[in-house]
């Protein structure tokens, strides 16, 4: 597998873990609603919470082997990638607003990756 594809794949189980953890606190409430015990024993009881884990746990394991392979001042900046993926999954799956602010910042740092990339691994 390329180092692009397993940077892909880091960035892509990354962010699906964050949305799977963001539903399920979104279904547990408001960590100010709640004691701190109290917040993080629902969150470790929720089925959504853990699956956002094993995914984030993967894409570490992942990230280790990336690292091992490419140099990090190439490979972090691509991690950046994760949040035009936040923005369109936020929407897509949270049912978050996209505004043109949000639109022209994803257009900044695609820009931005781009000229990362070209330098290559």
């Amino acid at each position: 597998m390329s180092n692009f594809l397993l940077i892909l794949a880091n960035i892509f189980l990354a962010v699906s873990g964050q949305i799977f953890i963001k539903q399920g606190v979104n279904k547990i409430g408001s960590f100010s609603e709640m004691q701190l015990g109290q917040f993080l024993l629902k969150s470790i009881e929720s089925p959504l919470v853990i699956m956002g884990l094993i995914l984030y746990f993967i894409s570490a394991a992942i990230w280790v082997m990336v690292l091992s392979k490419v140099d990090l001042s190439f490979a972090y900046p691509m991690l950046s990638l994760g949040y035009i993926l936040i923005l369109i999954f936020s929407a897509l799956f949270l049912g978050e607003s996209i505004g043109a602010l949000k639109i022209a910042g994803v257009i900044l740092i695609c820009a931005g990756i781009f000229l990362i990339f070209r330098t290559g691994a």
